[in-house]
Order: C-alpha cells, then structure tokens, then sequence
C-alpha cells in the first residue's frame, strides 16, 4: 500500500508539509557480495597454481563414483552449512564436467 500525500494540515492521518520525494542514490552496501573482476581473476590464478584441496578431489571422486549424497554430505561436514556444502558440489560437478569436455576434444 501507498503511503498516501501529505495534506499540508498539522492534524489528522495525512497531517504534515508538502514534501516532494528525492530519488535518493543506491548505497554501496547493496554492491555487497558482487564479485569483482580483479578478484575472480586472482581466485582463478591461485586455483590453477595450487590445485584443488584433498577434501575437494575426495568429493570429485565421489561424485565420478555417483556418491552425490555421500559428496554432499562431506562438503556439509568440511563447510559448515548445506547451502555451501550443496554450491561446493556443483562446482566440482562442474569441473568433473569441464574436464570431460577438454579431454573429449582432443
């Protein structure tokens, strides 16, 4: 529901100044959790020199065996929440993806 106009009268529901409303300039904070491209370009280097962790390949593995549940289960007790545990997943799912992908074409 709409607020409803000011009347301009110092009583009643509507009481108070006419006012025009200002469009007021989006803050900064609802950029928060935007991923920056400086940022996705490190994450990306820092993957392909280091590799993936021990946790990370036990659950490709898992996943290549069709173990989602057991995968998922894992990435739950390694990163605390499911909704992490369930992204985690499908970004190997991904990557076991991608490798089939590469490996197929050549």
């Amino acid at each position: 529901m709409a607020p409803t106009p000011k009347t301009g009268i110092a009583v009643g529901n509507n009481k108070g100044h006419v006012t025009a409303k200002r469009e007021l300039q989006p803050k900064p904070v609802h950029r928060k959790g935007t991923l920056a491209k400086r940022t996705k370009f490190v994450r990306e280097l820092i993957r392909e020199v280091a590799g993936y962790s021990p946790y990370e390949k036990r659950i490709m593995e898992l996943l290549k065996n069709s173990a989602d549940k057991r995968a998922r289960k894992l990435a739950k007790r390694r990163l605390g929440t499911f909704g992490r545990a369930k992204r985690k997943v499908e970004e190997m799912s991904g990557v076991i993806a991608e490798t089939r992908r590469t490996t197929a074409t050549h």
